[in-house]
């Protein structure tokens, strides 16, 4: 005769509901498992990846992830806080990264442009795998920004963020929200094409490399040293302002 199953309760909070099945959302329901299983194996168990998790209550005490569920145990799970002071709890995740570096999945190019225009570091390649994405992550500290539950299940992750939105204007915003990145904004500082940082140059290093109209009106101009390409004013900066500012994103 096998052993009885086992029950706690759970309750996710804010945008960890998203990844749960309908009927269990912002609501508290009972959860069902066999043995002793650590608390964050069953918070996979319900969909929910352990990269979006940063505080779990079990009985009002702060818990890692390792804690065992032994039945009867009412435990509340928490979003990440990149901007709140959690001193005294048991935070989940490594501290935040000093500096936001990123490295986005194969289907966030265009958020991957956008935080690059802002003057964020943002790896990007149309054909990054999934063990490519997680050795940079790994590697260069990066966070993985992904639309892939999977790839943030991984075990080996420690800095990824699920990408919510679908519009890449609006998941701009979402990423600058979670980051609390507004102070850092520094727009047409880096290249939108290769991600390298853009450095002034005078206008005769662009002389035979731009229209005449263009060299004759614009005393500087930026370069970028990774992929030659050539930068100047006119109406882009203006549009990309227009473009951000209609989902909130003001220059």
């Amino acid at each position: 005769m096998p052993p009885p199953r086992h029950h706690c309760e759970f309750r996710f909070y804010e945008e960890l509901n998203d990844f749960l099945a309908p009927a269990l959302r912002r609501r508290t329901f009972p959860h069902a498992f066999d043995g002793t299983p650590s608390v964050k194996d069953r918070i996979e168990s319900l969909g929910v990846p352990h990269t979006e998790v940063d505080l779990i209550l079990v009985d009002g005490v702060s818990v890692g992830f390792g804690h065992r569920v032994r039945g009867g145990e009412r435990v509340a799970v928490y979003p990440v806080f990149e901007r709140f002071d959690l001193t005294g709890v048991t935070r989940l995740r490594p501290l935040p990264l000093r500096e936001p570096l990123f490295v986005a999945d194969v289907h966030l190019g265009r958020l991957a442009g956008y935080l690059r225009l802002l003057g964020f570091d943002c790896r990007y390649r149309n054909d990054f795998g999934d063990d490519e994405l997680l050795e940079i992550s790994r590697a260069e500290r990066r966070t993985v920004l992904t639309r892939d539950v999977g790839l943030l299940e991984h075990a080996c992750l420690t800095h990824g963020a699920f990408v919510h939105q679908t519009d890449p204007r609006r998941q701009l915003r979402e990423v600058l929200d979670r980051f609390d990145l507004w102070s850092r904004i520094s727009p047409l500082t880096r290249c939108a094409r290769c991600n390298s940082p853009l450095e002034r140059v005078p206008r005769a290093a662009a002389l035979g490399r731009v229209p005449d109209a263009v060299a004759r009106e614009y005393r500087e101009f930026t370069r970028c040293p990774g992929c030659g390409r050539l930068y100047w004013p006119g109406s882009h900066p203006e549009r990309l302002r227009e473009r951000l500012a209609a989902v909130g994103v003001v220059l």
